[in-house]
């Protein structure tokens, strides 16, 4: 096709894919005002076989001799009291989140203690306020840092709280081991 040919192409096109979502946002609009089923269209092809992979593969994750996966490596600091707006901030011993991506889970969760022992979700990796990043030290190194921050938000309620973090962590062999880490608890006003 000439190069002139698609100036006039090209807004033709346009024109018939958007009369074709007119015409199907018509017809859902219509069906739901009635209360009626849609008959579902086709399904795209499944093209996952045929997709390319850039990154390197998780070969494996360790910790320095002495620390496990989860163990904390800087803490939210003792006996400190945080305001609305604050940030919080904890470093735990991790590994690479490619091991699990954790789609039925999350890699960090804000929990509020209720009464004395019992911890409860009150934000997760879903909420703006919360952060999750994954680093390593080195480009090729093995170990790995999960720092999670809590930006606290003003709708938060004042408590006890504390991070946690949840992780997947990978043998030299291949095998994948689950772990978690908290930091210590701390008052949010």
């Amino acid at each position: 096709m000439r190069s002139k040919d698609m100036r006039v192409h090209q807004p033709y096109m346009v024109r018939i894919t958007l009369s074709a979502y007119i015409k199907e946002f018509k017809k859902l609009a219509s069906a739901l005002v009635r209360k009626q089923p849609v008959e579902p269209g086709p399904l795209p092809p499944d093209l996952l076989d045929k997709q390319m992979g850039f990154l390197a593969p998780v070969v494996l994750d360790m910790t320095p001799p002495g620390v496990n996966f989860g163990n904390v490596h800087t803490d939210v600091p003792k006996n400190t009291t945080f305001n609305k707006g604050d940030m919080v901030s904890v470093v735990i011993w991790s590994a690479c989140p490619r091991n699990d991506l954790m789609t039925e889970g999350t890699f960090s969760l804000m929990e509020m203690l209720q009464g004395k022992e019992t911890w409860s979700p009150a934000y997760d990796d879903d909420d703006f306020c919360l952060r999750f990043k994954w680093s390593r030290p080195l480009k090729l190194s093995t170990h790995s840092y999960a720092t999670i921050e809590w930006r606290i938000p003003e709708s938060a309620e004042p408590g006890v709280y504390r991070i946690r973090h949840f992780g997947a962590s990978r043998s030299l062999f291949g095998s994948i081991h689950l772990f978690t880490g908290s930091s210590s608890a701390f008052v949010a006003t």
